[in-house]
């Protein structure tokens, strides 16, 4: 017999309530009992940061963290990163500074890059670099990516959020 327990998850500002089994990830969650697809599972072992997701703005990897876990937390979500029709200043410089190919890893990327450029909006180059790594991306050689991250970060310390 399955045992499922009832929680209410906080994502983009909106409530959902959800039941689950206590083992459930909180990848799998936001994708089967939210709807929320833009959060990727890649590895499933908290390797390759494809489902990283903001939890009460920490970067987190959603495939490591029960969704027991996330209640009574903020999780942000790739969807909830534009206002609207208007993106979000990392969203607009991955497409400006070509920083996506395939576009498996984005979501994670533009998780990772909201929790550590709001967290620290003049955060280093070495320090950004450093935060970077811990995704993986297959495709892009990673250089694209990082002049997006660079080109957001210096529009949102100018205060333009987009």
């Amino acid at each position: 017999m399955r045992h499922e327990t009832e929680i209410t998850l906080t994502v983009n500002g909106r409530d959902y309530e959800v039941r689950v089994e206590p083992r459930r990830t909180l990848a799998d969650t936001l994708r089967d009992e939210c709807g929320l697809t833009g959060t990727n599972s890649g590895c499933e072992h908290g390797i390759c940061g494809s489902c990283t997701v903001l939890a009460d703005g920490d970067p987190v990897r959603a495939c490591l963290m029960f969704a027991v876990q996330a209640q009574g937390k903020q999780i942000r979500t790739v969807e909830g990163l534009a206002d609207g029709d208007r993106l979000h200043p990392l969203q607009q410089a991955f497409i400006d500074h070509h920083g996506l190919q395939c576009g498996f890893c984005t979501p994670g990327f533009l998780m990772l890059a909201a929790g550590v450029l709001e967290r620290e909006p003049g955060i280093s180059d070495a320090d950004l670099r450093e935060a970077l790594s811990s995704n993986l991306c297959r495709c892009t050689g990673y250089q694209n990516i990082l002049k997006a991250v660079r080109a957001a970060a210096a529009q949102m310390r100018a205060g333009n959020r987009g």
